[in-house]
């Protein structure tokens, strides 16, 4: 039996937030991912990366050619491809992104290279409906009250007596 701590560092399959998965410098892979939880990727992917609900982190080894889709986008490597986030995409001082940027909101440190077109995109708010116009009052029958008379509203007068 070991006494060695755990590392709490490794994700955990029973982890009910989804953890968080960990491609090291020395993976390779090219195909496509998809994700159901935070990714980091320090090592070399071609293909598609997917991670519809969750964060893709581009280590600073990370070299990523392909076209990513996720929630939240952290570049500390190199990323050649488009890129869409619901979120954001945050791109740090010694980043390289070179293609096209869909997102919501956009950070680009000092010092990071991005070559490509960005694309904001607000999310839809539902417009507010315009105010019912109001509906002439109608009016009883005029009926002399006696001693008063009445001035027009729009003069914004008073009442005589």
């Amino acid at each position: 039996m070991s006494t060695l701590p755990g590392r709490t560092s490794e994700p955990h399959f029973d982890n009910p937030r989804g953890g968080s998965a960990v491609l090291g410098k020395s993976v390779i892979v090219k195909g496509q991912i998809l994700s159901r939880e935070d990714l980091t990727i320090d090592g070399e992917v071609e293909g598609t990366v997917e991670l519809q609900e969750h964060r893709l982190t581009v280590g600073p080894n990370g070299k990523v050619l392909a076209s990513i889709k996720a929630r939240e986008i952290i570049v500390l490597g190199t990323i050649h491809g488009n890129v869409e986030t619901t979120d954001k995409i945050d791109i740090r001082k010694d980043a390289k992104l070179v293609g096209d940027i869909k997102t919501a909101r956009v950070v680009i440190e000092d010092g990071a290279y991005f070559k490509g077109n960005i694309d904001i995109v607000r999310a839809e708010v539902p417009k507010p409906q315009p105010a019912p116009k109001p509906q002439p009052v109608a009016s009883a029958p005029a009926t002399p009250i006696a001693g008063v008379h009445s001035v027009a509203a729009a003069g914004g007068g008073d009442t005589k007596r």
